[in-house]
């Protein structure tokens, strides 16, 4: 398919940061520094309230900072009550009207004295053991990924969001491993099957395909987790799988054939949404939908074709007025797919 990714280029390393100070003079670290002309840039109005604030891969591109870094720029400005992250849009310029982030409260008093626990340690307060649980770990994880990218995700990031220290999350998740799967498996149990589901193979199989497809895209991230080899432990996706699955095992397939049915079902929808998370970067980097963005390319494809070397995208080209997107893609592909199972089913 076409590209839909327009990359920005990096302006230089962490060593050539506005504000670093000269070799052997103390600096801030550099995540203050990138926040600090972030906010500078908010203070000024060049960032208005509701707008979008560069996403940690676009941080990471301008200022040559690690993801960590990045993810610690937005972690701070959060912080500070400036942006907020919006599910399926990205980190934008908090609005004055708007009601701030809950932060979590206060660590609760603890008894002292002899055999319990003072409520500090180390000089720094402990955590509020009762607000964090695993789920509130897995949800806030799950926000993250859907409003700055897979890339965004990692533990120290989820800590900071949650405003405990990131041992603390290890209390409730072995590791961003196990974090991962919890959250595959959140965001499946989500997924609302239908009063009436259709009662023939081909209409479940498409039914489930569908509801898949609007899964990955509410949760973009999700098709990059999910593997068909080394499939990730989800209770609620094995359910989804099982339901889909019930016209077809009547039909006297193998077990082989059975499981791979389903499997080049839920692949194709996988292969397909990969691209989500792709596109809604690059929108959020460049400001661009990708309407906008094929029509940019249009006098470079305009020379490409001139040449006479293409005439089967000079024909396509030739026709504005069609649809071609990724839920294009998946609709279309899914029917022919299924004409493709139906004709192995037949012979069966």
């Amino acid at each position: 398919m076409f590209s839909l990714v327009l990359f920005a280029q990096a302006n230089g390393a962490a060593a050539t940061l506005p504000g670093m100070g000269a070799p052997g003079q103390s600096a801030d670290p550099p995540y203050l520094r990138i926040a600090a002309e972030l906010r500078e840039r908010i203070a000024s109005g060049e960032l208005r309230p509701g707008q979008k604030v560069p996403s940690t891969r676009r941080i990471t591109q301008e200022w040559g900072v690690a993801m960590a870094t990045a993810t610690k720029v937005l972690a701070v400005l959060r912080r500070e009550g400036l942006v907020r992250a919006v599910p399926g849009v990205g980190t934008v310029v908090h609005r004055p009207d708007e009601a701030p982030e809950a932060e979590p409260g206060p660590a609760p008093a603890r008894a002292t004295g002899p055999g319990a626990r003072g409520a500090r340690r180390g000089g720094r307060r402990r955590e509020a053991e009762p607000a964090l649980n695993r789920e509130r770990v897995v949800r806030t994880a799950v926000a993250i990924a859907d409003a700055q990218g897979s890339g965004a995700l990692s533990m120290r990031g989820i800590a900071t969001e949650l405003g405990v220290s990131t041992m603390a999350l290890y209390r409730h998740v072995a590791g961003k491993d196990e974090l991962v799967e919890l959250m595959a498996d959140a965001v499946f149990g989500d997924v609302e099957l239908p009063a009436h589901a259709p009662a023939d193979w081909r209409g479940r199989l498409e039914e489930s395909a569908r509801l898949q497809w609007a899964l990955y895209r509410r949760h973009p991230w999700l098709a990059k987790v999910m593997s068909f080899t080394r499939p990730l432990l989800s209770r609620n996706a094995i359910a989804l799988m099982e339901w889909s699955l019930e016209p077809v095992r009547d039909l006297g397939l193998t077990a082989e054939e059975l499981l791979h049915v389903s499997v080049t079902v839920s692949g194709y929808v996988r292969g397909v949404a990969v691209n989500l998370e792709d596109e809604a970067e690059a929108e959020q980097d460049t400001g661009l939908t990708n309407d906008e963005w094929l029509e940019t390319r249009e006098g470079r494809m305009g020379e490409l074709l001139a040449s006479g070397h293409y005439p089967v995208y000079e024909r396509v080209f030739a026709q504005q007025d069609f649809d071609f997107s990724l839920d294009s893609m998946f609709t279309f592909g899914l029917a022919r797919m299924l004409d493709g199972l139906g004709v192995f089913l037949e012979r069966r």
